[in-house]
């Protein structure tokens, strides 16, 4: 494979030897030269990787808004559609599974309805002999996607029959369906509200950490007064002050407007703090002496030296203001019907006898405590990905 010279060298004659030598010799060498020219976002990438809990809730998170964002298209039904043959109807199971054997497209069975002749509640049965086949990109009632063009195509459907698949509501409408549309709302209203505080939180508790003197005093005064507010009565003071004949588009930023006053304080003063510490170090004082901007010393060196605290309180801020949109919801202080969201469907959950009796229609608070936790393990990914004093 080799000969030695006079100068005990030895000269490989294989270049396939060659190539494994230096595999084997130089193969870490290369990965810790791209971790040394690897920009901050591709390290950050490299670490939140390794998170599996934070890479499972991202990917139910594209998931969440991607439904979100083509509701239309994913619901099988309008949620506004009215079955009176179907009222509180049970979820249908996905069949793979009948007399014949396998069968690789999924199926559903139909009703077998009576009515209770004591208290004249519908009953429903599976009825084996009705069977409806569940296609994908089947045509249906017709939409408006995104208000702009009009088709009549969704994700799935049946082409014959009915499809419950979490079962429908008191008025025969499908509660899948409108769960879809409520995703809508009730994640898009966490993020707009969680900006409007972020822009609050950093601008206010910025400029009270750097200046300080006079200026801080009457921030955190503003502050206190604010957190010093039982929340629920706030939510309500100023959710009733909203007219009642105002369109659901200005109820929804209305909300919004409201979760974002409200959400602001806390992440004003973490911002506060962080600034008070920083605005004497090294590296602030030397940005001043070159000649650096006010601004410039506080959006390119100290907001970036706690950005994984920045990250992790946003990501918590988020499922807070989806919790927050849902509670008013629920209790009628926030968006009312017809407006779709998590909050308003559990609202038909409110009485005990009807989650006795259907208890499908709880399935909203599942999607809720999903998003929550998801948004909480991403939450947890980026700070640690973030922390410049991480391994």
């Amino acid at each position: 494979m080799a000969r030695q010279h006079e100068d005990n060298r030895f000269v490989l004659e294989d270049e396939t030897a060659m190539e494994e030598l230096d595999e084997l010799f130089f193969e870490d060498d290369d990965d810790e030269e791209d971790v040394y020219l690897a920009s901050q976002w591709q390290l950050v990438w490299r670490k939140f990787r390794s998170h599996r809990l934070a890479m499972v809730g991202i990917v139910i998170l594209i998931i969440i808004y991607t439904a979100a964002v083509f509701a239309e298209f994913v619901a099988p039904q309008s949620p506004h559609t009215v079955d009176r043959r179907h009222v509180n109807a049970p979820p249908q199971k996905l069949q793979f599974f009948d007399d014949e054997g396998f069968h690789l497209r999924p199926f559903v069975y139909g009703y077998k309805s009576s009515r209770d002749p004591m208290t004249f509640r519908m009953l429903y049965e599976v009825d084996c002999t009705k069977k409806y086949p569940v296609y994908f990109l089947v045509r249906g009632e017709p939409y408006k996607f995104w208000g702009l063009w009009e088709t009549d195509l969704h994700l799935f459907g049946v082409r014959d029959g009915v499809l419950f698949l979490f079962g429908s509501d008191p008025l025969g409408r499908d509660l899948f369906s409108r769960v879809i549309y409520g995703t809508r709302i009730s994640t898009s209203i966490g993020l707009l509200g969680v900006l409007m505080s972020f822009i609050l939180g950093i601008t206010l508790g910025g400029i009270s950490g750097y200046y300080g003197g006079i200026v801080d005093q009457i921030i955190q005064r503003i502050i206190e007064f604010v957190r010093s507010v039982p929340s629920i009565p706030l939510w309500m003071g100023l959710a009733a002050a909203m007219p009642a004949g105002w369109p659901i588009t200005r109820v929804y930023f209305a909300i919004t407007a409201i979760l974002s006053l409200i959400g602001w304080s806390g992440l004003a003063r973490e911002v506060r703090s962080k600034f008070l510490s920083l605005r004497e170090e090294d590296f602030v004082m030397s940005a001043r002496l070159v000649g650096c901007s006010e601004f410039r010393i506080i959006a390119v060196h100290m907001v970036p030296s706690f950005l994984s605290h920045i990250i992790a309180s946003l990501t918590l801020a988020i499922p807070n203001m989806i919790l927050a949109e849902t509670s008013l919801s629920f209790l009628g202080l926030g968006l009312r019907a017809p407006a779709i969201s998590w909050g308003v469907l559990l609202q038909q959950a409110q009485n005990v006898r009807t989650v006795a009796l259907a208890p499908w229609l709880l399935i909203p608070a599942l999607f809720v405590v999903v998003t929550v936790l998801a948004f909480n393990f991403v939450g947890d990914g980026l700070r640690d990905a973030a922390d410049p004093y991480g391994r």
